[in-house]
């Protein structure tokens, strides 16, 4: 589909005709209609891309956001992180292995020994939400550390002088009601689960009671928590493929910023071609999806497709991270991409992936009323516990962690550590993309499981008012007008007085 005609034959519906220019999702509000979905809870958001998600949210396969604990985190809730090209194959497998190992319900205990010293365990005590370490001996918990435990107490200490040893314990298969109530009466935040033998198996927090009952996991047919990898475009393409998929990834993402280039399309067909060959290997058993991208037209969309890709990645420029339209003049406001490759997709019996200039939910919400399957974030969920950052306190006292664009020198040197000291240099004289960023924690949302708690919630509430209780009901029934920079300023909230 040509950029002239973009506009023609598009499920949403333009309150005044659309425009004669490209939008971003600034540019674009959503109208309500009229509905007879009266509540938030009789929205279904389980994705349109067949991956097999609960939730249309994809993490991006980020260096500085996207690893096992993200991934985990995540795919409990009901989406799928994708883990970076730049990872090893074979640390990439131990992460997906951990991840197929990981509870669907209990988030996974920091644990340590009991001669671990304070300073130790306080240093993993970031490394999750929970705010808790479970000090463990012979597989069953001993007691638990928090940060009110160790303070004023020597780092080099070590934990069973100071463990609590009282401590709420819930075992496996307990109604989180029950547990929510348990630990509510008790002015606790978390509870440790143990199996009917009391080895630890993980952590219920009070919020995480009720987000079990409202989140659906997305797990693979055996059960498990789904887990994605994604692969470059150089190198050995197939063999890597081959890897992952025998290490047990349910999506692989074939993944340049030129989506729609002729390497592109011969590693694409090479990825799927040996997604076909392993899709009846007992190691696999399944027809793996294979997403592939970037791409900001119809044309790069059939291109991908007929290549062999079942989900196309759609962006070129709208990341935090991303500095491509500012270097070379290259890309596509995003509303308008997702749009257009949204809807030959749809034609050819594929789905896409919005990928980037996500800021607030009603940038998910609009990426949805354009038609994407599911919403790729990446820089939005850097600034969390479960991103794969260090956390750094600044010196105002703000905590936050550093992230870095794919195409940044930062990220070069990365997927180019075992090329020659020449290579490397001259490669790293062709950077794209911001090297180091702060990504503060919000005091509010510091955790990921926060950041989709709020989603979440403005994207049911976008569903009720257009009277959509699905996916496809909402591309269908979503009316947008264009608005002024004024217009869209208008909407924000003000957390001050004027």
């Amino acid at each position: 589909m040509a950029y002239g005609n973009a506009w023609d034959n598009r499920r949403v519906r333009f309150l005044s005709g659309p425009p004669p220019y490209d939008l971003t999702y600034n540019d674009v509000f959503m109208v309500p209609n009229r509905s007879a979905v009266t509540s938030r809870m009789q929205v279904d958001l389980t994705s349109t891309d067949g991956i097999g998600t609960t939730l249309p949210l994809v993490v991006a396969n980020m260096t500085a956001i996207s690893g096992r604990r993200m991934a985990e985190t995540v795919a409990r809730r009901g989406g799928i992180a994708i883990l970076p090209q730049d990872i090893p194959t074979d640390v990439v497998a131990q992460a997906i292995a951990r991840v197929k190992a990981s509870h669907t319900v209990y988030d996974t205990a920091v644990r340590v020994s009991p001669d671990t010293t304070v300073g130790e365990a306080m240093s993993l005590l970031p490394k999750r939400a929970h705010g808790m370490v479970v000090v463990v001996e012979d597989g069953r918990p001993v007691g638990t550390v928090s940060e009110v435990d160790s303070a004023q107490v020597d780092r080099f200490a070590q934990v069973h002088e100071v463990m609590s040893t009282e401590f709420p314990r819930v075992t496996t298969g307990t109604d989180p009601i029950a547990v929510f109530d348990e630990l509510s009466s008790r002015h606790l935040e978390a509870a440790v689960v143990v199996d009917d033998q009391d080895r630890l198996v993980g952590v219920l927090t009070r919020k995480g009671a009720v987000r079990s009952t409202l989140y659906t996991p997305a797990v693979d047919p055996r059960g498990r928590l789904l887990i994605g990898t994604a692969v470059g475009i150089n190198g050995d393409v197939a063999g890597r493929a081959r890897a992952l998929l025998l290490a047990g990834s349910d999506v692989l993402v074939v993944d340049t910023a030129h989506g729609h280039q002729e390497k592109m399309v011969e590693s694409l067909a090479a990825v799927a071609q040996v997604r076909d060959e392993l899709a009846d290997d007992p190691s696999v058993g399944r027809r793996i999806p294979v997403v592939a991208g970037n791409v900001v037209s119809g044309d790069g969309v059939r291109d991908l497709v007929d290549a062999g890709a079942d989900v196309i990645k759609v962006g070129v420029g709208p990341g935090a991270m991303c500095t491509t339209r500012m270097m070379t003049g290259v890309g596509r406001p995003q509303f308008s991409a997702v749009l257009e490759c949204s809807e030959t997709a749809r034609e050819l019996g594929k789905a896409v992936w919005a990928d980037g200039g996500v800021r607030h939910p009603r940038d998910v919400a609009l990426a949805l009323a354009a038609g994407a399957g599911s919403v790729m974030i990446g820089s939005w969920f850097a600034g969390t516990y479960e991103s794969t950052g260090n956390l750094v306190t600044a010196a105002d006292g703000r905590m936050y962690k550093e992230s870095f664009g794919m195409a940044s020198a930062r990220a070069v040197r990365n997927r180019t550590r075992e090329q020659s000291g020449y290579e490397r240099a001259r490669a790293a004289l062709f950077e794209e993309g911001i090297s180091s960023s702060r990504m503060y924690l919000d005091p509010e949302r510091p955790g990921v499981e926060d950041l989709i708690d709020q989603i979440v919630a403005g994207v049911r509430s976008s569903f009720t008012y257009a009277g959509a209780s699905t996916l496809t009901e909402f591309a269908e029934r979503a009316t947008v007008g264009v608005q002024s920079a004024s217009g869209y300023d208008e909407g924000r909230p003000l957390h001050a007085s004027w």
